[in-house]
C-alpha cells in the first residue's frame, strides 16, 4: 500500500454504475492531485464490481480500491463508514472527496468524526494553496481550499484544515465538470478483503425492501431553462413560465425563494441548495440573483434576465437584460417566438 498521502474519492455505486457526482469529483480530483504531485485514487464499495475500474480509470485514476461483498450493497451506514475509517487509518490520504448526496451527507460526518479530521459540506469550489496561521505564524503549503458560501450567502468562505487529515469535503452533483482525462488511462486495481475492514456487528441493519422513486423532472440536462424567482409573484404567474418553456422546448426552474413561497415544486430548484445546471439558454424571470442561485447557473452559455429592477445583481452576469414586469414581457416572448418560428 502506498504511503504517499494521495487524494481519494469515494465513488457511489448503484445499479452497476458509478454516480455522475463521483466522476465529476474524479475530474476535479485529478487536477488537484496533479497540483499536489500525488496519485488520484478511487474507492468503490459494493457487490458485482467486476470491471468497474473501466468506468473510473479514464478520469485519470491511478489506484482503484475495490471492496466487494454482497452485504455491502446497497449502501448502509455502518459497513461503508467502517471501510473508510479503517482503510484511511492504513493509507492515510491527505484529501478525501465525496458527493453531497444523501449517501455522502450520511457517510462524510461519520468518517470525519471517527478520524477527527473536520469536513466542509457543499463546497462550490476546491483549490490548492498556501496558508499562514495568523496566531502562530506557522506556514503551510499545499492545503485544500474548501470554498463555499457562508452566513446565508453573504460571503464566500475559504476553509482550510491545516493539521488534521484527511482534509474532507463534499460537493453537490453538477457543481464540477465531468471530463475524461484519457480513455486509455490505466491504473492499479487493489481488491480489498471486506472482512479486514468491517466487523460482523456492522451488519446489524439489514435492508428488507428498497424502493427508489426516480425524479420525473429533468432540468439538469435541458438545453433551455426558464427560471422564476420570488419576483414572478404567484403560482399563477409561474404558469406563464411553463408556457414559455413549452414554446421553446425547455424546462422550468426556480429559485429557492420561489420554491419556499410555494410557486413551484422543490425538484425544480436551481442553486446551491438545488441542482446545478449548464443550459445553452437560461431565462431568469424575477430572480434577484443571490450568490447561492448564481452558483447553480453561472455556467449557462447565454443568460437573459427579465426583471423590474434594473440593478438586480443577476443583471451583472446576464448577457441580455430586459427591464420590465414578468407578466408583460413573457407573453410577448411567447407571441413573437411563435410568430417567428413558423
Amino acid at each position: 500500500m502506498s504511503d504517499q498521502n494521495n487524494l481519494i474519492v469515494y465513488c457511489e455505486y448503484e445499479d452497476g454504475k458509478v454516480a455522475d457526482v463521483s466522476l465529476e469529483l474524479l475530474t476535479k480530483g485529478r487536477v488537484l492531485a496533479d497540483k499536489l504531485g500525488v496519485k488520484l485514487e478511487a474507492l468503490i464499495i459494493g457487490d458485482n464490481l467486476d470491471d468497474v475500474e473501466k468506468q473510473v480509470m479514464p478520469y485519470g485514476v491511478d489506484t482503484v480500491y475495490k471492496v466487494a461483498d454482497k452485504r455491502l450493497y446497497p449502501y448502509t451506514s455502518n459497513p461503508h463508514a467502517a471501510v473508510l475509517i479503517n482503510l484511511f487509518r492504513e493509507i492515510k490520504p491527505q484529501v478525501c472527496l465525496m458527493g453531497a448526496t444523501c449517501i455522502g451527507r450520511d457517510l462524510g460526518p461519520r468518517v470525519s468524526s471517527a478520524l477527527h479530521s473536520g469536513l466542509t459540506a457543499d463546497c462550490t469550489a476546491l483549490e490548492i494553496g498556501p496558508h499562514k496561521d495568523p496566531k502562530t505564524g506557522k506556514e503551510y503549503e499545499n492545503l485544500l481550499y474548501q470554498i463555499r458560501p457562508a452566513f446565508g450567502g453573504n460571503i464566500v468562505a475559504t476553509i482550510v484544515n491545516p493539521d488534521c487529515r484527511p482534509q474532507m469535503a463534499t460537493v453537490r452533483e453538477g457543481v464540477m465538470k465531468k471530463e475524461v482525462r484519457d480513455p486509455n488511462y490505466t491504473g492499479e486495481v487493489i481488491n480489498l478483503d471486506a472482512s479486514k475492514y468491517v466487523s460482523p456487528e456492522d451488519f446489524v441493519v439489514e435492508i428488507i425492501d428498497r424502493h427508489i422513486e426516480k425524479s420525473k423532472v429533468n432540468i439538469k440536462n435541458s438545453p433551455i431553462i426558464v427560471a422564476g424567482g420570488y419576483g414572478v409573484g404567484s403560482k399563477e404567474n409561474f404558469e406563464l413560465l411553463h408556457q414559455l418553456a413549452e414554446t421553446l422546448g425547455g424546462e422550468v426552474g426556480a429559485s429557492r425563494a420561489a420554491v419556499d413561497a410555494g410557486f413551484c415544486e422543490h425538484e425544480r430548484q436551481i442553486g446551491q441548495t438545488g441542482v446545478t445546471v449548464r443550459p445553452k439558454l437560461y431565462i431568469a424571470c424575477g430572480i434577484s440573483g443571490q450568490i447561492q442561485h448564481i452558483a447553480g447557473m453561472q455556467d449557462s452559455s447565454i443568460i437573459i434576465s427579465i426583471n423590474n429592477d434594473p440593478n438586480a445583481p443577476i443583471n451583472t452576469i446576464a448577457d441580455y437584460v430586459i427591464t420590465g414586469e414578468v407578466e408583460d414581457v413573457v407573453p410577448k416572448l411567447i407571441k413573437y417566438y411563435k410568430k417567428n418560428s413558423k
